[in-house]
């Protein structure tokens, strides 16, 4: 990922396409891989909340709150991203930022020492996988590597909680 890499990896949620996310050439490969249009932002995963306010211009005290209590995956989309890559962040300046306590995924987020882009690892439109299985062989085929870790996990995982978060101090729930 350091060079610009984009994985197929277990997350706290569901299998994921993942780059470093302040990377744009990256970024555009994983589009290109969803067939996904790049108008459609994507989320990143984190392994510790301190890190927000380096990519987040200013991030809400409910925040913090929502984080510390969540009992399941929770993604926050946030305004006024900052230092990620242009083609990740929405046209309306906002990103989507999950917080993962997950063991493999927040290692990696922990090594890398940058946000990963976490996106499902499916063509844009069709079915997110559940299992590593259910990963067509045309994704496992257009990444650079492919973690070998829960591969024969057959506990079906889900997507995480998705939380809006704009400025004038409204919640707006996406996805529960």
């Amino acid at each position: 990922m350091r060079n610009g890499g984009v994985i197929l990896y277990p997350t706290d949620t569901i299998w994921g396409i993942g780059c470093d996310a302040t990377n744009e050439d990256a970024v555009k490969r994983v589009y290109e891989i969803k067939r996904r249009n790049d108008s459609k932002s994507m989320l990143v995963l984190m392994e510790n909340p301190a890190k927000l306010q380096t990519y987040v211009s200013e991030v809400p005290d409910i925040a913090w709150d929502l984080i510390d209590l969540s009992d399941k995956p929770l993604t926050i989309i946030y305004d006024g991203a900052k230092n990620l890559a242009t083609n990740l962040i929405a046209e309306d300046g906002s990103i989507g930022i999950r917080i993962t306590s997950e063991l493999f995924s927040a290692e990696l987020c922990k090594q890398f020492r940058k946000p990963i882009v976490s996106t499902s690892a499916n063509v844009s439109g069709e079915a997110a996988p559940a299992v590593f299985k259910e990963i067509s062989e045309d994704i496992k085929k257009s990444v650079d590597f492919v973690v070998s870790y829960r591969q024969k996990d057959k506990n079906k995982a889900q997507p995480s909680g998705i939380i809006k978060l704009p400025k004038n101090g409204t919640i707006e729930i996406i996805r529960k």
